[in-house]
């Protein structure tokens, strides 16, 4: 059997951004020889020093609690329940389109916690500062790849010639089958040359939820 190669990635679960770019490498393990791995980031720690609008700022406000429960999980079961925990949490949250506001945030985590028959008591982490620095800690890894210019999600994984790390990428909707195995080799293409740094165009259209 062919070894695959892991690939982690950083998100923070209220980013649709991240969701999309989680399903879509997810789509590419069906079809190129990659295993990803999750990892925690953070927008509150991210833009806690950021000049962004008051409405953002309010929303932040809130987005530790759902970031500490899925590090309380990992603390508890290993890095290898996130996947399935941020799964059931963005199934709820984006493709259903549940709990868009604060106060819908934690029921929201609460039931992903039951889906997944994880111990109830983890929602408690939500309002606590205990897991803060392992989210921080987590976070730091990650941005510090690819620089404090980007967000959420971070890729990165070893390639033949050292690390390669990257924001993105931002698509709607994630391609299927091969099509997400060749945005993944372009990707991997370009993310590999010694020297790029971007290459980007306007938004178009929103998150598509399939």
């Amino acid at each position: 059997m062919t070894e695959r190669t892991p690939v982690d990635l950083w998100f923070d679960p209220l980013c649709p951004w991240a969701w999309m770019t989680s399903r879509w490498l997810l789509e590419v393990q069906t079809v190129r020889e990659i295993e990803p791995r999750f990892r925690i980031m953070s927008l509150a720690v991210l833009n806690e020093d950021k000049d962004i609008s008051e409405d953002y700022r309010k929303m932040l406000g809130g987005a530790m609690g759902p970031v500490r429960v899925v590090a309380a999980a990992a603390a508890k079961y290993g890095d290898q329940i996130l996947g399935s925990l941020y799964t059931e949490i963005g199934t709820r949250w984006h493709n259903e389109g549940r709990g868009k506001d604060r106060d819908g945030w934690r029921d929201i985590v609460s039931e992903a916690l039951g889906a997944l028959d994880l111990d109830p008591a983890l929602i408690d982490a939500y309002d606590s500062q205990e897991y803060d620095e392992a989210v921080r800690s987590s976070h730091n890894e990650g941005i510090g790849l690819v620089g404090q210019e980007v967000g959420t999600p971070v890729i990165a994984l070893d390639g033949p010639e050292g690390k390669i790390a990257f924001f993105g990428p931002v698509v709607s909707p994630a391609p299927r089958g091969e099509a997400a195995g060749k945005l993944w080799d372009g990707v991997l293409l370009v993310a590999g040359t010694d020297g790029f740094f971007e290459l980007k165009r306007s938004r178009t259209r929103g998150p598509i939820f399939e």
